[in-house]
């Protein structure tokens, strides 16, 4: 988007009189440009995905899914996880709906890591901030941390660690996706203002924070940090992005500002990972309907993933950028 940035640029310099390559006037043009880029991406994305979850509600998926066993059902409710893009929050509820109709616990726990790690939205606004190759990338570890989380904890047997309400929920028979032209329309329309209305603070919050790493945070302090030849790089960002909430739309920005400062690529992406996978709120909720010891397994399971894929990142990431 080359012409929304140098007619951002055209703003900051002639309507605010600053230098949009200094620090102030490069702020708000980081903020105003990226805020711009992601409310229209995310716009027309949310938009279209949504006229292809249109086909996609949730009692339908679980019948595709309960049409599958073993590897094979956790490969397809991590696909599945990619078209029906939920926050790790709203997805606890369909974790339940699918436990409670007899879906194996690996299978819902693929769709848990999945659904809101990586959705077809984030996919083109990651390859907007970094290139295609790093999105696709993202995508595939993702899916393969969905699949081998689900089928780790399929393996360990841990349906007696469930909560036994959650076996006696009663199973919502949902719309099975035979919609008119308008009716998809209107649930796309809807979609839209539903999903900014949840996520538009933390893009104006995302986008501030990045704003102000990438002008006003010394490169030597990020470095310090977070630098490349520092071991624990990704074992920070990982734990710092654990207690947060935030879904990826709020967390590229900060991603893109990191990078920018000398971060690894490895690093700026097990944060967002984190946030996105294991923020504190989902993981209150998921302690409501699951025990201790398998709530421990989940995160051990995704935390490590994260730790494995930042550091191959960092190794393998300059390649690709």
């Amino acid at each position: 988007m080359q012409w929304l940035s140098d007619l951002v640029a055209w703003l900051v310099r002639d309507g605010f009189g600053l230098d949009p390559a200094g620090r102030l006037g490069g702020s708000i043009h980081f903020f105003i440009y990226d805020v711009i880029k992601i409310f229209i991406l995310l716009g027309v994305l949310i938009f279209t995905i949504s006229w292809v979850q249109s086909y996609f509600p949730p009692e339908r998926t679980r019948r595709i899914l309960g049409q599958r066993q073993g590897l094979g059902a956790n490969i397809m409710a991590a696909l599945l996880g990619t078209i029906t893009p939920f926050c790790s929050c709203s997805s606890i509820p369909l974790f339940i709906g699918f436990t409670s109709a007899g879906l194996p616990l690996g299978v819902t726990f693929a769709f848990l890591i999945s659904s809101p790690l990586v959705d077809l939205a984030s996919i083109i606004l990651l390859a907007s901030v970094f290139n295609w190759t790093i999105a696709l990338a993202y995508v595939a570890v993702g899916l393969v941390l969905a699949v081998l989380g689900g089928t780790l904890i399929s393996r360990m047997k841990m349906e007696g660690q469930v909560e036994a309400f959650v076996f006696n929920s009663p199973v919502m028979e949902s719309d099975d996706g035979h919609l008119t032209r308008r009716q998809r329309f209107d649930f796309a329309r809807d979609q839209v203002a539903e999903i900014f209305g949840k996520v538009w603070l933390y893009v104006l919050i995302g986008v501030g924070i990045g704003a102000a790493i990438h002008n006003w945070v010394p490169e030597a302090f990020i470095s310090a940090l977070l630098g490349q030849d520092k071991w624990w790089s990704v074992l920070v960002a990982t734990v710092v992005g654990m207690p947060m909430y935030a879904d990826i739309f709020g967390t590229l920005p900060i991603a893109e500002a990191l990078v920018g400062k000398g971060v690894g690529i490895g690093t700026a992406l097990a944060f967002m990972m984190a946030v996105t996978a294991l923020s504190l709120p989902s993981m209150i909720m998921l302690k409501r309907v699951v025990k201790l010891p398998l709530l421990l397994l989940f995160v051990g399971i995704v935390a490590t993933g994260i730790i494995v894929i930042g550091y191959v990142f960092n190794a393998f990431g300059p390649m690709l950028l």
